[in-house]
């Protein structure tokens, strides 16, 4: 059964300037609003006035009393018995009853405008669970017009119709043809009669509606009545259902009404399913249930008129509940009382028994055709409204942009037109019971979305979720939940899981296809609500060095000439935390206002784009190392902060933009500074220009600019490394393609892919150690990068420097051990370099001498005074491992020359061991000129320094 909106059509017409509220200044009167009277030419909005009684209680009823009161009463005692008659409405009730309070919650839960459930619910919750909801229950108001239609043409023939059996003598009044081609025809003519109504305006329909409630109530107290009145008689039976092959068991002609007698109630307790006498098809609980429980829908047409009720937040809770209480009572005295007249073959064998049963026959037939045409034409227009819904809210695109179009009242006959085929199709089933299960699993799959609904508002813990109507809880929507999730797979399994995957098809094709709405997610509070609640069990006083994982800040000027890095970094975060950093130098307090905020649309298109999982933080900061400063200490939460700091090398290569490369000769011609200019331009084109090597004005693959000097930038890596931060710098990525390395050349070659290891202070050739904290740091770097998909493929190679004239075999079979310990697979490949650490040595050997040279007239006692006070200022220095200011320019670039030899076939990626800084400040500049020398010309290349612990041979 479906929901049925007498005056939902032209309520729902006022909604199509939705778009325009949105978008309207928040600063105009409510008279100035578009859509108001005063606005323009538009049409002056209804004043809303309806009651309690009139604007749900009665629409509510309408809709909850039609088919299964009149027509299907009998069926379900006669095929159930009383007890399980009155389990089946229960459980219905029950159902619908916490379906109610999630409705009721949702509905009172702000102010509401014209719309119906669809327009609540999407608002409320967000697209995803709108549009899908949305669909649902579209198809569930056309299937419902449908059944409607079919019951109308059942009580037709049952009535007019010439029985199917020859043997059956047809009475004066059946002159109509029967068949089923014929009753597809009948039921094509009410439903044209419906379009009709729907075309020329539903408020014809409405204005009717009061007068179809007293018809049907009149007629259901004249059939409380006759069951006191009308003395025992017998009753003729329709003709049943046959085969096509003219077979099939013999079946009474005629059955009793026996008035109130204990033996009738007795016979009647008991359930005793039989075949359907108008599909031939063998009923069981589910079945009948399907057909019944339409008998119980309608509850949301309370809902629908929110947008004409004085007081929706008022009106809809205990109009609702009334009108389910009401029918609830009603349908419980009918069983009773017709288990106690009724023999069980008058209920199984004829659905129109009431009519034949009734003080005056006529009436009962007035209140079966008023009341399922009635219920068809508020499905039809119902459908219609909610079509016309979502082709407004541009959810499927351009799939449903013709039933956008309105007449010139505002009618979307297009949407109508749409529903009115659908509905047509739906009308070759045939028979009402053939489409009830149907009917009611699509109800049952809506009720259970609302109920999720609420649910999710409710764990969600919203501030602005706090509805007037308090009387639900989580386990009420939960119960509803689980009991029309049960329900419907008790129904039918195969329609439940049909249906089920459709709703879910629906959802992630809105999700991922249609654009970003404005009205709010639901999924995006309960992400929240579950991230703070895990974060704050992340409790950084557990953190094992086996669980440990990289957490990266990469700190990106402009990520026009960060591309390739950007993505690079992205691989080795192995599921960590990966935060992009920009530091924009400037003074909040010389500003009207924070420039930051105009830029995250940019940042986060960015990650878009480039189909990463980042977050972005962006600090104002009066220079460069203090906003790196910043971003150490705040970014992240909890357990999850950064503990990996990236930064690009600082060096003069010129940057080239990886970003946007058909956008050069766009942004070349237009000031990228420009407000106006900015707001015309796509998000990713919002992005600085990268400037020349005289002008440029970024610091970030941190060698683009004068913006920040060399002693500034080694003093961010002094930084980052007394915060207890791994420090990693990366250098020649301006040209990295991930994709060009990883795909072979050719389907033929090979196309090896080799990840260069260095894990030894090449600037410390006195210590070859490979074995200390940072070493296995880049070790494991280099491993997390060969455990990522891309990377799989890729060859290790991990170069062991020895010198000749040592055995090398005892170091390589320790290296080996400890790569099979550490259980990363790796080629271990011999490095003679002799020649290399010989130039280091004539440099420490040529420092003694110009120790002596440079102050020959010293006696014995002062040149041991300055030895020492040179020692001292050594060992301060080495006090942070680096022995930076003792090697030469020429023993680096045979270094450079080493590792560039080695390159054979070239790497996609090297790493290298990153000393610490020197102690000694004024020692920066040399510092960062022999890291320059030592990386010259290698590629991309990553300078690595570790300073915690990350390995473990441990279980």
């Amino acid at each position: 059964m479906t929901e049925r909106t007498p005056l939902l059509n032209y309520r729902l017409v006022a909604s199509v300037n939705e778009s325009e509220l949105r978008s309207a200044p928040a600063s105009l009167a409510p008279e100035e609003l578009p859509g108001s009277p005063r606005h323009g030419s538009s049409p002056q909005r209804q004043p809303k006035k309806l009651s309690v009684f009139f604007g749900v209680v009665v629409p509510t009823l309408l809709s909850m009393f039609s088919v299964v009161v009149f027509l299907r009463i009998g069926f379900v005692v006669g095929q159930a018995g009383l007890y399980q008659a009155i389990l089946m409405f229960v459980v219905a009730y029950f159902i619908i009853s916490m379906t109610v309070l999630s409705v009721c919650a949702i509905s009172t839960n702000g102010a509401l405008d014209a719309g119906g459930a669809y327009y609540m619910i999407s608002r409320a919750l967000g697209p995803e669970f709108g549009g899908s909801i949305g669909i649902m229950f579209f198809f569930a108001n056309v299937c419902g017009s449908a059944l409607f239609v079919l019951g109308l043409v059942e009580a037709i023939m049952g009535t007019f119709g010439i029985p199917e059996d020859p043997t059956v003598a047809p009475s004066p009044h059946q002159v109509l043809p029967s068949g089923y081609w014929w009753s597809l025809l009948y039921g094509t003519g009410i439903l044209l009669l419906c379009l009709i109504v729907c075309l020329v305006g539903a408020h014809i329909y409405a204005k009717a509606t009061f007068v179809i409630f007293l018809v049907v109530i009149s007629v259901l107290i004249m059939i409380f009545i006759s069951f006191f009145v009308v003395k025992p008689k017998p009753v003729t039976l329709p003709s049943p259902f046959k085969p096509s092959n003219g077979t099939g068991p013999v079946y009474p002609t005629t059955a009793n009404f026996t008035g109130f007698k204990l033996e009738t109630l007795m016979g009647n307790l008991y359930a005793g399913y039989v075949e359907d006498y108008t599909t031939g098809k063998m009923m069981s609980f589910a079945t009948v249930f399907a057909v019944m429980f339409n008998g119980c829908t309608g509850i949301m047409t309370g809902s629908n008129m929110s947008g004409d009720l004085k007081n929706p937040s008022f009106s809809i809770p205990r109009g609702t509940i009334t009108a389910v209480i009401f029918t609830y009572i009603i349908y419980n005295l009918l069983c009773v009382m017709v288990a106690c007249s009724c023999d069980r073959v008058l209920l199984q064998r004829d659905y129109s028994f009431l009519r034949d049963i009734n003080i005056w026959e006529p009436l009962v037939i007035v209140g079966v055709y008023s009341s399922t045409i009635s219920a068809s034409m508020s499905n039809l227009i119902g459908a219609s409204r909610i079509l016309y819904a979502l082709a407004k809210d541009d959810l499927f695109g351009k799939v449903l942009c013709l039933a956008k179009k309105t007449s010139r009242s505002g009618n979307p006959w297009i949407a109508v037109l749409m529903s009115w085929f659908l509905v047509q199709l739906v009308l070759f089933a045939g028979k009402l019971n053939t489409i009830a299960s149907i009917v009611t699993i699509f109800f049952l799959l809506v009720y259970a979305a609302v109920d999720l609904a609420c649910l999710a508002l409710e764990w969600a813990s919203a501030p602005n979720f706090r509805p007037t109507f308090r009387y639900f809880t989580w386990h009420t929507c939960i119960l509803g939940i689980v009991g029309c999730a049960i329900m419907m797979f008790l129904i039918n399994a195969i329609y439940a899981s049909a249906s089920i995957a459709f709703m879910l098809l629906l959802l992630l094709l809105i999700h991922y296809l249609s654009p970003t709405s404005s009205w709010g997610y639901i999924s995006q509070a309960l992400i929240f609500h579950q991230v703070r609640k895990y974060l704050l069990m992340l409790d950084v006083r557990k953190d094992h060095i086996k669980f440990w994982r990289p957490q990266i800040l990469l700190m990106v000027s402009n990520p026009r000439s960060s591309v390739g890095l950007i993505t690079f970094i992205n691989d080795i975060k192995k599921s960590g935390l990966y935060v992009l950093g920009h530091v924009q130098l400037g003074d909040l307090s010389t500003l009207p206002s924070d420039p930051l905020q105009a830029q995250y649309e940019s940042w986060l298109s960015l990650v878009d784009h480039l189909n990463i999982k980042a977050f972005v933080n962006l600090t104002l900061a009066d220079s460069v190392r203090h906003g790196v400063q910043h971003l150490l200490f705040i970014s992240g939460l909890g357990g999850m902060r950064p503990n990996t700091l990236v930064l690009g090398f600082y060096d003069d290569c010129l940057p080239k933009d990886k970003l946007i490369e058909s956008s050069v000769s766009s942004t070349e011609s237009t000031d990228p500074f420009s407000p106006s200019q900015d707001l015309e331009q796509p998000p990713l084109h919002r992005f600085a220009s990268l400037r020349g090597s005289s002008d440029r004005q970024d610091y970030g693959e941190f060698g683009d600019g004068k913006v920040l000097g060399a002693q500034e930038y080694v003093s961010i890596i002094s930084d980052a490394m007394k915060m207890l931060k791994n420090v990693v710098l990366a250098r020649y990525f301006n040209d990295f393609d991930k994709a060009r390395i990883l795909t072979p050349p050719s389907i033929l070659s090979k196309g090896e892919v080799f990840v260069d290891v260095w894990p030894v202070n090449l600037l410390r050739p006195d210590s070859c150690s490979y074995v200390d904290t940072c070493s296995l740091f880049l070790l494991q770097l280099a491993c997390i990068l060969n455990m990522v998909k891309a990377w799989r493929k890729a060859t290790l190679r991990l170069f062991l420097c020895v010198e000749e004239g040592r055995s090398i075999r005892g170091p390589e079979a320790k290296l080996g051990q400890l790569l099979k310990d550490l259980r990363i697979k790796a080629q271990v490949e011999i490095v003679p370099w002799d020649h290399v650490v010989a130039l280091h040595w004539q440099r420490q050997s040529g420092f003694n001498k110009n120790l002596t040279s440079k102050s020959p007239d010293l006696t014995a006692e002062e040149m041991e005074a300055r030895a020492i006070e040179e020692e001292s200022e050594e060992d301060y220095a080495n006090s942070f491992p680096s022995n930076a200011t003792r090697v030469s320019d020429d023993y680096l670039t045979a270094v450079n020359k080493l590792i560039l030899d080695q390159a054979m076939p070239p790497p996609a990626v090297r790493f290298l061991y990153l000393p610490r800084p020197p102690a000694d400040t004024r020692r920066y500049a040399t510092y960062l000129h022999q890291l320059d020398l030592l990386t010259q010309d290698l590629g991309p290349t990553l300078l690595i320094h570790g300073v915690t612990p990350v390995i473990t041979t441990d279980l």
